[in-house]
């Protein structure tokens, strides 16, 4: 098995000094997992799209921002955020933004500055923010957010033989030297089915949407369910039209142990409901979901309760969110995690990896780095892995039923 091999014993000088910097461990290699803390979890489908950060807003953006720096560091590091970008994708950038400049506070002495630029929410604001980083200097960019925005950026860092850290949930703009930090389905899927397989659950009828999340879902399921032995005995796409798709898999659920749901939670407790009315009952099989799962809606929902869903432990948001409530007073979004760990990330290998810090070698270390959400690394292929962990439904939220791994296997 492949993992960190001394999680106790982490990149010597590497820890921030006292005890709310303990708790807000820089991303290192084979780094303890942080410790939590009081604070309130919030949705992972706080923005109801699943691919929100693939598609720019529809309403115009403001005018773009003034490019700033945070940090006196010698290694320059882009980040590049629609700070100007209308409704809550702007808003989703500012929390960024804060999140990005807390990490670099909390680290302790870190060696880097961040050129922070407003891409205003477009694929030419990104790639002239690229642009303008990488003459500045950037050894590596986080960022952009929107999908259509990363190509841009690529091909700006490509020129200059630097990576791309990118927080898009779109996986087919990851590849050579881009890499995706965010909530990927593929994560959530595979930790589910391998559980639900691991509890004897291995006969799976499947709901998804047809949209670009379905699909990615779907394309998942598929591999994921007879690789670890399953079958799947029925599967249906939905539209508008949920009834429809609902009354086929209730007539095939006699032959299924487990029934897995993948939607935002507002979908989730439609689906459920048509389900119930097609005569199926739900407390007689075992539900299964994505992250998208984290929502009030679905604790509140009487034909979910005892579903399992794949998502990162709840203890680690916590912690961040009651240091960010302390720091800006406010709510951060519930990515905010993503510019965090990006920043300390680099801020890491900046310390500890000398002149090779950010190249593919270091960045795919396959014993992969802790961060606000437990532990992921980065595929050769721009995708990433998470440690994620399986929460129960219940009246009072999610419940963890099975921790997030320690390590990674091979």
């Amino acid at each position: 098995m492949v993992g960190p091999r001394h999680p106790k014993s982490p990149v010597p000088g590497s820890l921030m000094s006292g005890a709310t910097r303990r708790s807000a461990l820089g991303l290192l290699l084979g780094t303890p997992l942080l410790s939590a803390c009081a604070g309130v979890q919030q949705s992972l489908s706080q923005f109801s799209n699943p691919f929100s950060s693939s598609t720019p807003p529809a309403q115009p953006a403001g005018p773009p921002q003034q490019a700033t720096t945070a940090g006196t560091g010698g290694v320059k590091v882009a980040v590049i955020l629609p700070l100007s970008a209308a409704g809550n994708a702007g808003l989703a950038a500012q929390s960024m933004r804060n999140a990005a400049e807390m990490a670099l506070a909390e680290f302790q002495n870190p060696n880097i500055q961040l050129l922070i630029k407003d891409d205003n929410g477009s694929p030419q604001g990104a790639q002239a923010s690229a642009q303008q980083a990488v003459d500045e200097g950037a050894e590596i960019i986080l960022g952009p957010l929107f999908a259509q925005s990363v190509p841009a950026v690529a091909q700006v860092a490509r020129t200059r033989g630097i990576s791309v850290i990118a927080f898009s949930t779109d996986s087919s703009i990851a590849g050579r030297g881009v890499y995706l930090l965010s909530f990927l389905p593929e994560s959530d899927v595979n930790r589910i089915v391998e559980y639900s397989a691991s509890i004897g659950k291995r006969s799976v009828a499947v709901l998804v949407p047809d949209n670009a999340y379905g699909n990615v879902v779907e394309a998942a399921v598929k591999a994921a369910v007879p690789r670890r032995g399953g079958r799947i005995v029925a599967f249906e796409k939905y539209g508008a039209d949920r009834a429809t798709p609902a009354r086929t898999v209730a007539q095939q659920l006699g032959s299924a142990d487990a029934l897995f749901i993948a939607d935002d939670g507002d979908a989730v407790v439609t689906v459920a409901d048509a389900m119930t009315a097609a005569g199926a009952n739900l407390r007689n099989i075992q539900l299964l979901g994505t992250g998208l799962w984290d929502n009030p809606r679905v604790y509140a929902n009487a034909n979910l309760q005892g579903g399992l869903y794949a998502a990162p432990d709840p203890a680690g948001f916590r912690a961040f969110s009651g240091r960010y409530r302390t720091k800006y007073g406010a709510e951060p979004i519930r990515t905010a995690t993503l510019a965090y760990d990006a920043v300390a990330l680099v801020a890491a290998l900046a310390r500890t990896q000398g002149t090779t810090r950010f190249s593919p070698d270091v960045l795919t270390n396959p014993s992969g780095f802790a961060g606000i959400d437990g532990l992921f690394r980065f595929r050769a292929d721009g995708t990433n892995e998470r440690g994620l962990a399986v929460m129960k439904v219940t009246n009072g939220g999610g419940v963890a039923v099975a921790g997030s791994p320690k390590s990674f296997g091979a």
